[in-house]
């Protein structure tokens, strides 16, 4: 990553059961924080979604039930 950066920045990244926001649940919330140096800093926490994962969903980001 070459980024010119004054201060940190933080991206987030969200996996999901599926894709319907009405029925679908979280299951993974992952943050990267990239810093002026270049160093970064790395969260990720995963949650039991308490329902099946689609197989659609495991395709795109791999986390099975």
């Amino acid at each position: 990553m070459n980024l010119s950066l004054d201060r940190p920045i933080a991206f987030l990244d969200l996996e999901t059961t599926g894709l319907n926001p009405l029925f679908d649940r979280i299951i993974e919330l992952s943050a990267l924080k990239v810093y002026p140096d270049a160093s970064e800093e790395v969260k990720s926490v995963r949650v039991n979604p308490e329902m099946p994962i689609s197989a659609g969903a495991t395709r795109v980001h791999g986390i099975k039930d």
